[in-house]
């Protein structure tokens, strides 16, 4: 029963370079002004969305980062 679509579903597929890329901008938009408010809000969330997906490619590059660690050992 999906008779909305989101407009944020393609997010799902960019890569971290992709993702901050529209987010700058999304932000260089917004800080422009003159948009409507319908227009600022759906950039506001796009901006929020793409936000967390940088998130995501970077809370999951530290996770590497600690495996790639932990399986090379202590070398204290």
């Amino acid at each position: 029963m999906a008779a909305e679509q989101n407009p944020n579903a393609d997010i799902e597929a960019l890569s971290y370079e992709e993702a901050r890329e529209q987010l700058v901008a999304v932000v260089g938009k917004l800080e422009a002004g003159g948009a409507s408010l319908e227009d600022s809000l759906a950039l506001w969330e796009r901006g929020e969305a793409l936000a967390q997906r940088c998130e995501e490619w970077l809370e999951g590059a530290r996770k590497r980062l600690a495996a790639a660690r932990n399986q090379a050992g202590p070398e204290s």
